[in-house]
């Protein structure tokens, strides 16, 4: 049975600013880090959507870096793009730019990537168009967006093997099994007590 072949489409930027409000900030007066996750959360829903004409939903999100802290009254304008799309997923790439405006300064004080799924109103995937590639900079972020996709499928499978055995059968291993294992670690400077 052939398919009928995806529509094709450009992603286009997304571009949000937002005032930090002091509701945002610590105790030390810099936004906080939860804070910038949910807004980095919405441009990626917002850029995902955009794309898809679908609602979408967080899968993951991954090598968030907080490079510098933000401070209530910046002005941080995120920029997103979709990276690379699969038959209902995306990647988003997200960098943020503080800026004070009293100093007239700016800094780049996030980057993320979020991968979001495109859902129906029944909240299962759905079929998005693909990627268009038109130029050597969308060519090289999906490139990018693949790669970082497979790390994130071998770190998924290492990470459910350590929990499997560190956790889910840890009544199956003997403590001397244990304690080699812990020793192991000690020698190499993995684990401090």
């Amino acid at each position: 049975m052939d398919q009928k072949p995806r529509e094709q489409q450009l992603a286009e930027p997304l571009v949000m600013t937002m005032l930090m409000t002091p509701e945002m900030a610590n105790f030390s007066g810099n936004v906080h880090g939860g804070s910038i996750l949910k807004l980095l959360d919405q441009v990626a829903y917002a850029c995902a959507a955009h794309y898809s004409h679908q609602y979408t939903v967080t899968l993951s999100v991954d090598q968030v870096k907080f490079k510098k802290p933000v401070k209530v009254g910046e002005l941080v304008t995120f920029y997103a793009q979709v990276n690379y799309v699969g038959r209902s997923t995306m990647e988003v790439g997200i960098k943020a730019i503080a800026e004070d405006i009293h100093a007239k300064s700016s800094r780049h004080t996030n980057s993320c990537y979020f991968t979001m799924v495109a859902v129906g109103d029944d909240g299962r995937p759905v079929t998005i168009p693909e990627l268009l590639l038109d130029n050597p900079v969308s060519k090289a972020r999906f490139v990018a967006a693949k790669l970082r996709r497979q790390l994130r499928q071998e770190h998924d499978a290492t990470m459910q093997a350590i929990d499997l055995k560190w956790t889910e059968q840890l009544d199956i291993l003997t403590e001397q099994e244990i304690d080699d294992a812990l020793n192991s670690e000690l020698q190499k400077g993995g684990v401090t007590s």
